[in-house]
């Protein structure tokens, strides 16, 4: 399996020092979504512009466009890997099969952080809340929300795997 090249001293602070699940929390803390969060907190491994990986990224928040099914974070951390370990040929099944399986393995990771990799089940709702308007962001907002742990945690997970599987 070929997995993209990183420079393996930046996997868990980027180019400014800054830890990346650190980095993660804070932009979640500043406006971004977590999918965004988590995304944007390692696209420099793989030379994504940052703005790039924010458009890439936007649609996920929310669990899928605030409709909280997959989780943000939990997407944010799929992405990365698909930069990390996608196949780039259509035909390559052994690629395909060791992203799946790194895909698998960060879901097991993030259940065992958070119970589920659902949005609606992580933020204990039974259902979406019918609505595509974001909530503003106050502080009340974020004394009910796990969500920026949960980011931190996700951009853990990364920095875990991304340690465990660079060449």
């Amino acid at each position: 399996m070929a997995y993209a090249e990183i420079d393996k001293d930046l996997i868990r602070v980027d180019g400014n020092g800054e830890n990346r699940a650190d980095k993660a929390k804070r932009m979640f803390m500043e406006g971004y979504n977590c999918s965004q969060s988590v995304a944007v907190s390692f696209c420099d491994l793989f030379g994504v512009d940052e703005n790039i990986a924010l458009r890439m990224s936007a649609s996920f928040g929310g669990g899928m466009g605030r409709m909280r099914e997959v989780c943000g974070a939990f997407s944010g951390i799929i992405m990365i890997l698909g930069l990390f370990a996608g196949q780039t040929e259509g035909e390559d099944r052994e690629a395909k099969k060791e992203n799946y399986r790194l895909v698998q393995e960060a879901a097991e990771l993030f259940r065992a952080k958070n119970g589920s990799i659902i949005c609606r089940e992580i933020l204990g709702l039974t259902k979406a809340e019918g609505t595509f308007v974001p909530e503003p962001r106050t502080e009340e907002y974020y004394k009910k929300r796990p969500c920026p742990e949960t980011i931190r945690g996700a951009a853990q997970i990364l920095i875990d795997m991304l340690e465990k599987y660079a060449v």
